[in-house]
């Protein structure tokens, strides 16, 4: 009987342990694209864009991190620095869903129930699949008809979070997507006008702020002073 009783309080020591922090929230801000049409900035937003957040907490430094985002990207000849560009005079516009999942890693312990771990800058790293528009067939009035496409990409990037009230916290971050595609400003082989020649994938950039909500049982590691 005593060993059964050890047993069950070690069970129940470890389901504490396991228990974790979620986190729910969303992120909005601007984007931007670089390819091979408009802008080379890196960051110079132009369109709007938001996600939903899920963060799934396995320690105080690290957190496996779920988004889906949608917006839009553009970009215009007439607003590069490019001459070559300028004279060509493209321009597009591109609609984007992005689902990624990924590793969130904070430099300082983070734990919205301590009183002194509630603020930390983090970086990010994901994979994503990315669901956009690309022209297919050409129509008698030299418009195209679009379908949908999906490719990869793999976001990186930089924020800051702290708490902002009870379990609400904020943040501000800069990501990166490197796409494995150059199909996203149209630019493709199977139509010589839309063929520009170059040969590197395309970017687009996210930079926002984020409202979060911390929900569930606190974790073991969670100071419950």
């Amino acid at each position: 009987m005593k060993k059964r009783l050890i047993l069950l309080l070690f069970i129940c020591v470890s389901s504490n342990c396991l228990s974790q922090i979620n986190e729910i929230g969303f992120l909005g801000g601007g984007v931007n694209y670089v390819g091979d049409a408009g802008p080379t900035n890196y960051i110079k937003p132009n369109n709007i864009g938001g996600s939903i957040l899920y963060k799934y907490n396995l320690n105080p430094r690290i957190a496996i991190r779920g988004t889906f985002s949608y917006f839009s990207l553009s970009g215009n000849d007439a607003n590069s620095e490019n001459t070559i560009r300028q004279q060509r005079g493209f321009s597009f516009k591109n609609s984007i869903n992005e689902f990624a999942v990924g590793i969130e890693y904070n430099f300082y312990e983070y734990d919205l129930s301590s009183r002194d771990h509630t603020s930390t800058p983090y970086i990010l790293l994901q994979m994503a699949a990315v669901d956009y528009e690309t022209p297919r067939l050409k129509n008698p009035d030299n418009s195209y008809k679009f379908t949908r496409n999906t490719s990869v990409s793999i976001p990186f990037g930089v924020g800051f979070k702290t708490k902002v009230y009870g379990k609400i916290a904020f943040a501000i971050e800069t990501t990166f997507r490197y796409t494995f595609t150059d199909e996203l400003d149209y630019s493709t082989n199977r139509f010589s006008e839309l063929d520009f020649g170059g040969t590197s994938n395309d970017w687009y950039m996210f930079s926002g702020i984020s409202l979060v909500y911390t929900f569930g049982r606190p974790a073991c590691f969670a100071d419950q002073r």
